[in-house]
């Protein structure tokens, strides 16, 4: 098939490279965002020119010439593989299949940006990926297949997409190309009924409550581990929580009670949690006691005041 990759970022780069590898479509295109003044080139871009591929950025999907430009490709499939641009009907319709479009998360659930934070915050024991064909709503499309993923009582954020997500989803991808080449592909309609959204998980809510359940401030630092990452505040500065782990702590909640090579120990509601990795003040992340040194934190000092 003669396909158009539409994504972003190392997901998308990864999706490119697999179906490439594989051999057995032609891409005729990427199309990425936008080039942005002062960032890095997307690496998508970078692995397309590489292999000499036309790199298309268009600033919106709805200017006729945009829509012209995708009509002569003559494009069998576009895979939209990490992307936040949105396209309209009358460009995802162009090519002969339709798009389809990967998710991270079991639709319909946890649509929207931060798919994958929100259910390691809360504490689910799984989630998982969709590759789905997008409509004009926001992850409302027909599902063409998921795959489940277990989230571990410690895992991070990190840990679950660059482990689990990531490397299923770009098989995910594949298997997807090979259920359209082989015909009527599965169109599942979403119950909507059942659906969550959450938009994007900001720094504004990873601020820790050290009065909040250690369970919950547990599950808040790995969820956003490494992004946004979960902070607090030391001497009116913020302080960086990185390398959770669930220990036994009493005392007042914020208030450091161990601080070792393992790391340092905090009190939160009905336990405690262990940091592995500090950044203090814009700073870089460091081992819990360097930062602590160097920040003046001691044991008794209360976090978060």
């Amino acid at each position: 098939m003669r396909i158009i990759v539409n994504g972003q970022q190392a997901f998308g780069k990864a999706c490119l490279e697999a179906i490439l590898d594989r051999g057995s479509d032609e891409v005729v295109a990427v199309y990425t965002a936008p080039d942005r003044e002062g960032r890095a080139v997307d690496p998508i871009k970078e692995a397309a020119l590489e292999r000499g591929i036309p790199v298309v950025q268009p600033p919106n999907y709805t200017d006729r010439a945009v829509l012209d430009e995708l009509r002569a490709l003559e494009a069998d499939l576009m895979i939209m593989a990490y992307m936040i641009v949105f396209v309209p009907e009358a460009a995802r319709d162009i090519p002969t299949h339709g798009s389809i479009c990967f998710h991270p998360s079991l639709l319909p659930l946890h649509r929207g940006p931060s798919s994958i934070n929100w259910p390691i915050i809360w504490g689910a024991a799984k989630t998982g990926l969709s590759i789905f064909w997008p409509d004009d709503g926001l992850d409302e499309g027909d599902i063409l297949l998921q795959k489940e993923v277990e989230i571990g009582p410690d895992d991070t954020l990190g840990v679950v997409y660059f482990q689990r997500i990531f490397p299923l989803g770009v098989e995910a991808v594949l298997e997807a190309v090979e259920l359209i080449r082989g015909g009527n592909p599965p169109h599942l309609k979403q119950d909507h009924s059942k659906a969550t959204y959450e938009s994007w998980c900001r720094a504004k809510d990873a601020e820790v409550d050290w009065w909040r359940s250690a369970p919950e401030v547990f599950n808040l630092i790995r969820g956003t581990d490494p992004a946004p990452g979960a902070w607090t505040t030391h001497d009116g500065k913020n302080l960086g929580l990185f390398d959770a782990a669930r220990v036994e702590a009493y005392g007042r909640p914020g208030e450091v009670v161990e601080i070792s090579e393992a790391g340092l120990t905090v009190v939160a509601g009905r336990g405690g949690v262990r940091l592995g990795r500090l950044r203090y003040d814009g700073g870089k992340k460091a081992a819990a006691a360097e930062v602590a040194a160097a920040a003046g934190i001691e044991k008794g000092t209360r976090l978060g005041q």
